[in-house]
């Protein structure tokens, strides 16, 4: 039974990351300097990076970032942080900003306290940090706070103030947003290491972004309903932890760093606040729970969940309880004990359905279904599962995750055929959703259609912004021998359009 994770690799991370800010920065200047020649944005600046190439920038980032194991590619988790972070911004949709970014809120694997903004709207979180917060507006507190250095374009300033020499240093400001997992020496060593104080200098937002940050994010907490009493209460323990780590603090101390002015600041503001208790919905504490299991899924990760599990379920609040137990429901699950997975969350479920607080959690979250239908594909249920999954996609219509289970469960009962119909429509309707096309991909190579699945996959690249890949796609699925009138169609269409998009590129590259 596989129970141990790759390890983390923190020099071919840095390889991937490096290559993919090297190759945005190729990509973006023939022979002459990338900073001098983009277009400018009204204010100099930010004259050097347009929002375009910013969000460009990020996707070429977050390809390095999904490819990791570190990268929690969880629906359920990810579902929750990205319903927190647009009920924040549907409050304030001005903090979008100048560039309306659509944001994507994601978690990675790693203990250590840290959130981080990527250029373009990518806001990743360390599943130390949700583990940390100890109030669903503590959490909220910090996304505020990500989100307002994204909506003031903060990196983008900084990369426009620095030019070219920052895309390098920034390539070492993500991996120490990601590499500090085995230790948070080791991940401070990557970016210290070869430019010295210098490039921990370029790490830390000023003094002012900070205040803009926290500006922005406390009006979104307090317009989003939470208790702006979260972000006092989070800042102050992390104030206290600069004191106890000094020179060795945590990722998110270094690159946020704490003043007593800005505490006092954010405490000025809640003066004339009106006090609103936040009560935490049970979904912050099922994804805690599932963060938990998910942080660590060696044995002993297993083990050590399964104890505070075990602790919590000796609380006073009800609330907690039900979490414990989801947490043990799905270390059953993960440790492959699925008829002991099922019976906890039949249970579960039982007990929240008895309850007129908490029944009505059944229908705000996934976070039940999701669970059950993995357990019924596991355990070779696989009819069960699909059924599950359609009444479940009835329940959820805008859940991805549940999209990619139900397709995961066609796939179990020998449906291929249905799951090719069905992720057909899914790309019609969600036309940047490359899971889609590779999922595509994955179930017209299961039913052998070769040059159908190298076009699912030459769509997959072509979204993630890769168009060589995606053009050696299309050439492999061109020579597939089962290639048809139809794909040959599809297959000129689609290189014709591609190829016109990257001449215009290159055109673009020998104007800057």
């Amino acid at each position: 039974m596989k129970l141990k994770r790759p390890s983390f690799r923190p020099k071919t991370l840095y390889a991937a990351i490096l290559a993919a800010v090297c190759l945005f920065s190729v990509s973006s200047s023939s022979n002459t300097s990338f900073a001098q020649n983009l277009p400018t944005l009204g204010d100099t600046e930010r004259e050097d990076l347009s929002p375009s190439l910013e969000r460009k920038l990020g996707e070429q980032i977050m390809q390095s970032v999904r490819r990791d194991p570190d990268y929690m590619d969880d629906g359920p988790v990810a579902e929750y942080l990205n319903k927190l972070g647009n009920l924040m911004l549907e409050t304030r949709p001005d903090a979008r900003g100048e560039t309306m970014f659509d944001f994507q809120f994601f978690v990675v694997r790693d203990p250590v306290l840290n959130a981080f903004a990527l250029p373009g709207g990518f806001i990743g979180f360390h599943s130390g940090l949700i583990l940390a917060s100890q109030t669903e507006s503590e959490l909220a507190s910090v996304m505020g706070h990500e989100i307002g250095h994204v909506a003031q374009r903060h990196i983008a300033r900084m990369i426009g103030s620095q030019r070219l020499d920052y895309l390098i240093p920034l390539a070492s400001v993500i991996l120490a947003a990601l590499a500090a997992k085995s230790s948070p020496d080791a991940a401070m060593a990557l970016v210290v290491g070869g430019q010295g104080v210098a490039l921990q200098r370029q790490l830390t937002f000023s003094r002012e972004a900070e205040r803009e940050a926290d500006r922005i994010g406390f009006q979104i907490l307090r317009d989003a309903g939470f208790d702006t009493a979260g972000m006092v209460s989070f800042f102050g323990r992390l104030q206290v932890a600069t004191r106890n780590y000094n020179d060795n603090a945590p990722p998110f101390l270094r690159s946020h760093p704490l003043t007593s002015e800005r505490m006092a600041d954010i405490q000025s503001r809640m003066v004339d606040q009106r006090y609103k208790q936040h009560l935490d919905s049970l979904e912050f504490l099922l994804t805690k729970a599932r963060v938990r299991v998910l942080q660590n899924d060696t044995t002993q990760g297993y083990i050590d969940a399964a104890t505070f599990f075990d602790t919590q379920l000796k609380a006073d609040q009800k609330d907690e309880k039900l979490a414990a137990q989801y947490g043990l429901a799905f270390i059953a699950y993960k440790q492959k004990e699925f008829s002991k997975a099922a019976s906890l969350l039949a249970s579960l479920i039982k007990q929240i359905e008895q309850s007129p607080t908490q029944k009505t959690a059944l229908n705000k979250t996934s976070m039940f279904v999701s669970l059950d239908i993995d357990i019924k594909i596991a355990n070779k249920q696989a009819d069960a599962a699909v059924k599950a999954a359609e009444a479940a996609m009835q329940q959820f219509p805008l859940s991805r995750g549940l999209a990619y289970q139900y397709v995961d469960a066609l796939l179990a009962a020998d449906k291929e055929e249905d799951a090719a119909r069905f992720l057909r429509d899914q790309a019609q309707l969600y036309r940047q959703d490359i899971k889609v096309q590779n999922l595509l991909g994955k179930v017209y190579a299961e039913q052998g259609k070769q040059a159908l699945q190298h076009i699912a996959l030459a769509e997959g690249y072509a979204l993630e912004g890769s168009l060589a890949p995606a053009l050696q796609q299309l050439d492999i699925a061109r020579r597939s021998p089962d290639a048809q009138y139809y794909e040959q169609s599809v297959i000129d269409a689609r290189e014709r359009e591609w190829q016109e998009k990257h001449k215009q590129e290159l055109k673009d590259e020998k104007k800057r």
